[in-house]
């Protein structure tokens, strides 16, 4: 008699393949958080580089550049004799002192007497003069001070 015997199929090994997949997953998994690590360094040093606080952005005080004194008209045939001495900075080149002159002579002509007279309104001038000064030569003037101030 002839007995014909059942085989079981065989599947591959199953341990084998799901430890081959849980290798697979753990290797996905170790190069995503080597790649999440590399990205948070090159994050922060891109942050460090270029988004940092710089030093102190203050810059240092170099020479003292005295110009002439100059007449401006003021309003109601007034005038205004001014000089002026600039604070530069110390990486400030030769400076030509006509747009300085410039400047002063279109923030103060035309105003009453007796605003530039004021104390109080001499002082907002003089730092609207700085502000527009401080463009004109591109941060190279820091300060200005009056040498000369006569209204007649």
């Amino acid at each position: 008699m002839n007995t014909v015997t059942a085989l079981k199929p065989t599947a591959p090994d199953e341990p084998e393949a799901a430890e081959a997949t849980a290798k697979d997953g753990r290797s996905r998994k170790k190069l995503l958080g080597i790649l999440i690590i590399v990205l948070a360094l090159v994050g922060g040093a891109g942050y460090w580089f270029v988004l940092k606080p710089g030093g102190s952005a203050e810059p240092k005080p170099g020479e003292i550049m005295s110009l002439e004194s100059t007449q401006i008209n003021l309003a109601s045939g007034h005038y205004l004799k001014i000089g002026l001495a600039l604070q530069l900075t110390d990486s400030a080149g030769k400076l030509d002192g006509s747009k300085a002159l410039d400047d002063t002579i279109e923030l103060f002509s035309g105003l009453p007497v007796a605003q530039v007279s004021r104390p109080a309104s001499r002082h907002a001038l003089k730092k609207k003069l700085v502000k527009a000064l401080s463009e004109s030569y591109d941060g190279d003037v820091m300060g200005v001070y009056f040498t000369e101030f006569v209204t007649q």
